[in-house]
């Protein structure tokens, strides 16, 4: 009798179908590894939320099966939901040097530091992880220290590529290990998993190193201050702004927590140098001509609470944007920020700045891999199989295609969704069921306690406001009001008449409650409301959310 062989399960639980809070779980035996542990922004609809993370609902029902997280990079959407996966289960950590850093950071934040194992890696360092073995391999992206994993078990061999692109004149001078991802296409790769951001872009992705060029072109003869808004991780970017400031006799300022704090951390690690005569605090940069300053900061994405943000709605204590400063904005619109990001630059012209963002000038170049450079990967790495990850289904189903383009067959390639069990073994791979993995919303100290008939009653409020009727009855009988408080409906001193009549109808049906000695509250607020909604939609087209306060006396 032939024992059945295990196979690997690798189970996505954010990540796909959307760019935000990548997490990938890698299962095999009873041994599981976490790759990467990322956060979403919310959209439009999420109404006072802060951010999203995935559901962690496996993870904790499997907790003692869980070995540890492996890291790719330091961005938010990577790294931003370890802090609160954490406080569920406590596992080591293993990253690059500046991603472990970053990541500490946000340990101290959540006092979780002194209970936290971080182990740090470099690429070609191989790990032994519970029955997996795990390769760590030099990428270039956007922030420095990316890197892609070679994941091996008994069952099945994986690369899982991180966020990439190919930069053959990077700023550290660290380029990508395509020797390496040649020699695994040789050794053999039973399957690929590929950034998928840039899929619809032909063509290669411009180096970081040509933003610099325009940075030092801007600045040339500029009289103003100038603000440059920039991704705080991106340290290359930093650099690149903090060259052309020295070089054009500026000091620099740095503006907006998340920025301070990295760019503490990079220079403390060595990933970004800038003399430390050269920077000066923001709170003291009206001591210098404007000529003499540059501010690098946070809110690129128009992020409301970020500082540039702040500066353009005239809310930032620390700096008041003048007629004639230059402001730069390095970065492209991640998709559903477009609104936000329009609005802060509309708000800085009217404030008298000069604005250049990314459709005037050459000022920002992505960090992931377009067309030809996935064509590479794909053709060095030979993989069996491939999986798309790490964009929106029309990316993944891109992407899938450009590998069927290079010879894959359509039955090897799976654009699978988030908790989705993609299994696999030298014999292939396929989807063979699905685990929980929807979103948990996080809103200030509280953690999944909003759900969506939380977001829909806020939806409601945001869209056809408050209207809230108090009654005080004694044994049934109205003995006080209807009185009649209106919040985002209608104002009540310009609405007398329609008040006035919305007073009738409540009495109306508070005299029907008693003909029919209906005493039970719940009974006496349906019949308010219903009567109430219907008359309120009548006269205008709205349905306010309604509010019946019943008091006894």
């Amino acid at each position: 009798m032939t024992t059945k062989k295990s196979k690997l399960k690798v189970i996505p639980l954010g990540g796909l179908g959307e760019v935000g809070k990548n997490i990938t779980l890698f299962e095999y035996k009873k041994d599981i590894v976490i790759v990467d542990c990322g956060i979403a922004f919310p959209d439009e609809s999420m109404f006072g939320i802060d951010i999203v993370l995935p559901d962690y609902t496996y993870l904790v029902n499997n907790k003692d099966r869980v070995k540890a997280i492996v890291l790719t990079h330091g961005h938010e959407d990577h790294i931003g939901g370890i802090p609160y996966l954490l406080k569920e289960l406590n596992v080591p950590i293993y990253g690059t040097k500046l991603t472990i850093g970053l990541v500490e950071n946000k340990l101290n934040e959540h006092k979780l530091l002194d209970t936290t194992e971080r182990i740090v890696v470099k690429p070609k360092d191989v790990v032994k992880i519970g029955g997996f073995e795990i390769e760590f391999i030099r990428t270039n992206h956007s922030i420095a220290d990316s890197v892609a994993l070679f994941i091996k078990c008994e069952a099945a061999k994986v690369l899982h590529t991180g966020d990439f692109k190919i930069d053959y004149n990077p700023i550290d001078d660290e380029v990508i290990d395509l020797k390496r991802f040649a020699e695994l296409g040789t050794e053999g790769v039973d399957l690929l998993m590929a950034d998928s951001t840039n899929v619809e872009l032909p063509g290669y992705t411009l180096s970081e190193s040509s933003v610099g060029k325009t940075f030092m072109e801007l600045f040339n003869g500029v009289k103003s201050r100038i603000l440059v808004a920039s991704f705080a991780s991106s340290v290359h970017r930093v650099q690149q702004i903090a060259d052309a400031a020295i070089a054009h006799n500026r000091k620099i300022a740095l503006s907006g927590r998340s920025m301070i704090n990295v760019s503490n951390t990079a220079l403390e690690l060595g990933y970004l140098h800038i003399p430390q005569d050269a920077l000066v605090d923001i709170r003291d940069i009206n001591k210098y001509d404007p000529s003499e300053i540059v501010v690098i900061s946070t809110g690129s994405q128009g992020e409301p609470l970020a500082a540039l943000s702040r500066m353009a709605a005239g809310e930032y204590r620390q700096l008041s944007i003048n007629a004639g400063d230059l402001v730069i904005i390095s970065a492209s619109p991640i998709p559903g920020n477009e609104k936000m990001i329009n609005r802060v630059i509309n708000n800085l012209y009217k404030l008298g700045a000069n604005v250049i963002y990314e459709k005037l000038a050459d000022i920002h170049v992505s960090g992931h891999a377009k067309q030809e450079e996935l064509k590479l990967v794909h053709t060095l790495v030979k993989p069996k199989n491939f999986v798309p990850v790490h964009g929106e289904y029309r990316m993944l189903m891109h992407h899938a295609k450009l590998a069927q383009e290079l010879g894959m067959c359509e039955e090897n390639t799976i654009v699978a969704e988030n908790g989705g069990v993609i299994e696999v073994d030298e014999t292939g791979c396929k989807v063979i069921g699905k685990v929980p993995s929807g979103i948990t919303l996080v809103d200030g100290l509280g953690i999944g306690d909003v759900g969506n008939i939380v977001l829909r009653d806020r939806k409601h409020l945001s869209e056809d406001g408050l209207f809230i009727v108090v009654v005080t009855l004694s044994k049934g009988k109205t003995v006080a009001g209807p009185d009649v408080i209106s919040r985002g409906f209608v104002y009540v001193r310009e609405s007398e008449e329609l008040i006035n009549n919305a007073r009738r109808v409540v009495k109306e049906a508070l005299s029907r409650c008693e003909e029919k000695n209906i005493y039970e509250w719940n009974k006496i607020k349906g019949e308010i409301k219903e009567s109430l909604d219907q008359f309120l939609f009548e006269k205008t087209k709205r349905k306010p959310m309604i509010l019946p306060i019943l008091m006894e006396v």
